[in-house]
């Protein structure tokens, strides 16, 4: 799917109800403290919940079965009351829920769909097959689930991005961050607050100037797509890509396996059609492997004039924005700055 006029959901309001559905892996079900929290953040906020009825199963890596996880949506979205849907967390198999989706049910009912990670996949067939406007953002059971309460940058950019409809804006870095893990499964992030420490501010590993609809995700996630009819084509976007964590809970992605997927992205053109690329903060590199991690990509980008902006606000280190996908952006290395010039709600 080329551009891309998609259409924009409702508003977020207080009062609302928010569904969840869990669309790839178990975790809602398996911490069940943590949705507990959530719950108690989301209220504060001013909005009620309902989840879904297959979101707290838990069966082996996946919530339910993929049919199960389609019918959650397909409740969730035929539901008038439920004004958005929040995913409970990402896992790696919400590919598996595609060829049950129901889009004609999903087009005659838009409304907010946000989450990050692996729901890169249910964004992409959002937008290339529902039409819709979707929004990179926190789950329930990761960032609303932060003990003691969310943290207030993904806070305040979640109601800016859900709840506005004048254009966002600038995004400034976060003062500081953490991808610290506390064991969920011994309850040791109930003991106190996650250490934040200080940011660095945005990293220009690329200089330039680009504005351009925004699309992308974490990037396995994106590879799941690629030859698909749920592929959004990245000609003259700027993409964003979010490298996860490792398949052990506190550990950072393979760098070898980034490079690998980064190859893949190579080889179908995408490095040659977008006009910038935004690289979310790694999730627990060391300084070393951050250098790593920059050679990598100026290996695929340096060939080309658009800007590369490193350490941005979204993915898997705390706090995080809300992005809505295929709005206007623009970025600016020369002037520091990146702005989402319109809103993702009406």
């Amino acid at each position: 799917m080329n551009m891309m006029n998609l259409v924009k959901p409702k508003r977020l309001k207080k009062g609302d109800l928010i569904g969840v559905i869990s669309p790839s892996a178990g975790a809602a079900g398996f911490f069940p403290h943590r949705v507990e929290q959530a719950s108690k953040e989301l209220e504060r906020l001013g909005f009620k919940l309902k989840i879904a009825g297959n979101a707290l199963k838990t069966e082996s890596y996946v919530s339910a079965s993929a049919e199960h996880r389609a019918e959650d949506l397909h409740e969730l979205f035929a539901d008038p009351a439920i004004k958005a849907i929040i995913a409970a967390t990402g896992g790696n198999h919400s590919n598996q829920m595609l060829k049950f989706l129901d889009f004609k049910l999903i087009k005659a009912n838009p409304k907010i769909f946000c989450g990050y990670s692996d729901n890169t996949v249910l964004h992409y067939t959002l937008a290339s097959q529902a039409n819709l406007t979707t929004f990179y953002g926190p789950c329930l059971v990761t960032q609303f689930g932060e003990y003691p309460h969310i943290l207030p940058y993904t806070e305040d950019h979640f109601i800016k991005a859900l709840s506005q409809v004048e254009p966002i804006g600038p995004v400034l870095p976060s003062e500081n961050y953490t991808c610290e893990f506390l064991d969920w499964g011994q309850k040791k992030d109930l003991d106190r607050p996650r250490h934040l420490i200080p940011g660095h501010g945005y990293q220009w590993w690329q200089t330039g100037r680009a504005k351009a609809p925004v699309f992308g995700g974490a990037v396995p996630s994106i590879n799941h797509l690629a030859g698909t009819r749920y592929w959004v084509d990245p000609t003259d976007k700027i993409l964003f890509l979010d490298h996860p964590e490792g398949e052990i809970f506190g550990t950072g992605f393979p760098l070898s396996w980034l490079d690998s997927f980064l190859a893949d992205l190579d080889n179908m053109g995408v490095f040659r059609q977008i006009k910038g690329l935004v690289i979310g903060r790694a999730y627990n590199l060391s300084p070393e492997q951050i250098l790593q991690l920059k050679q990598m990509v100026l290996n695929y980008t340096s060939g080309f004039d658009y800007p590369v902006l490193y350490d941005f606000n979204i993915g898997h280190t705390d706090p995080i924005i809300t992005l809505p996908l295929g709005v206007m952006v623009r970025m600016d290395s020369f002037n520091n700055t990146f702005e989402i010039l319109e809103s993702g709600v009406s």
